[in-house]
């Protein structure tokens, strides 16, 4: 097989099981309080300083587009699990905040997700097996510069379900 297919059939596989996992993780996600993507955001807020970011940097944490993001974090904002502030560096820019409320929820949830993150990729995958899943995720992700993955505010680079937490 030539590299070109090999490379092909490789994302084949990546994509069928990212799409496998995600779609089972969804339909087991542990609440009807928030959706697996309202908890997304949770997820990336929880790691940043603060609990707070940009939408704008949210953006290149989530797998949404940014008009949706927007209406996510309304709703969010709405329900108080969130808080929306102006960018005191840039009024044109929106910081978003994590409540306390958001954080209690966020913990919750993530107990419970972790949990069938666990069972679902853990129970697929031995510990060294998912050791080099990380490792070659993290190498996808840098791209064939060589370089590193981009990382968080705080120098992680990490996915939901990597840190313990969800």
């Amino acid at each position: 097989m030539s590299d070109t297919a090999v490379a092909v059939g490789a994302w084949e596989s990546l994509f069928r099981a990212q799409v496998t996992v995600m779609r089972e993780l969804n339909a087991r996600f542990p609440t009807d309080e928030i959706s697996f993507n309202e908890y997304d955001v949770l997820f990336n807020l929880s790691n940043q300083p603060g609990r707070s970011a940009r939408i704008r940097d949210l953006t290149r944490h989530l797998l949404l587009t940014q008009p949706s993001i927007s209406r996510l974090v309304d709703r969010l904002a709405s329900r108080g699990i969130v808080a929306k502030h102006s960018d005191p560096g840039d009024g044109r820019g929106i910081i978003v905040s994590m409540t306390d409320e958001g954080s209690a929820l966020y913990r919750r949830t993530a107990v419970s997700h972790a949990a069938a993150i666990a069972e679902r990729v853990g129970g697929s995958l031995d510990h060294d097996e998912l050791v080099a899943l990380t490792d070659l995720c993290t190498r996808l992700r840098a791209g064939s510069s060589g370089g590193d993955p981009e990382p968080d505010d705080e120098g992680a680079v990490s996915a939901p379900g990597t840190d313990g937490t969800a």
